[in-house]
């Protein structure tokens, strides 16, 4: 073989090696891109979640009143407490409280025994009281905080 052909192989050969090594390194680099693209659509795909703000309980006076009238003179007694998120709205039940107890004793004296006789009776007033102590609220962040009215006691007599 000739040095002129030698040559032209040795350069035919160096020419592929140089083509292989730019396509490796195009596709590490578009390899690289994808990859670290992915990293920062997963971290920016899911918004942070809030810190779950922990729930607590604040107990209610016991309730004592006169039913509608039915048949005969009833009385509820009835123990309520609230649950509410963890936060300044214990406070502000507190400073309301004289309105609150207001709002659910003219509740509680508008119902009859038929009324809280049946479970769906007993939800919807749980409900109602819910919204009454919602409304005795200044601040709407407050009222959501309000979470649900529990019954720790119901007697009808």
């Amino acid at each position: 073989m000739s040095d002129k052909a030698a040559e032209k192989k040795s350069g035919k050969k160096g020419m592929v090696i140089m083509i292989l090594v730019g396509i490796i390194a195009i596709g590490a680099g578009a390899g690289g891109t994808w990859f670290f693209m992915q990293g920062q659509q997963g971290e920016a795909g899911e918004p942070e979640q809030p810190a779950e703000i922990p729930t607590a309980f604040k107990e209610l006076d016991l309730f004592t009143v006169n039913l509608q009238p039915e048949e005969k003179n009833q009385y509820l007694q009835v123990g309520l407490t609230v649950k509410i998120r963890e936060t300044e709205v214990s406070t502000e039940i507190d400073r309301q409280m004289p309105e609150i107890r207001n709002r659910i004793l003219l509740l509680l004296t508008s119902k009859t025994a038929e009324d809280l006789s049946t479970l769906i009776g007993k939800k919807q007033l749980g409900s109602e009281l819910t919204e009454e102590i919602k409304k005795a609220l200044d601040s709407e962040t407050f009222r959501e905080e309000v979470l649900e009215v529990l019954f720790t006691s119901l007697v009808i007599q």
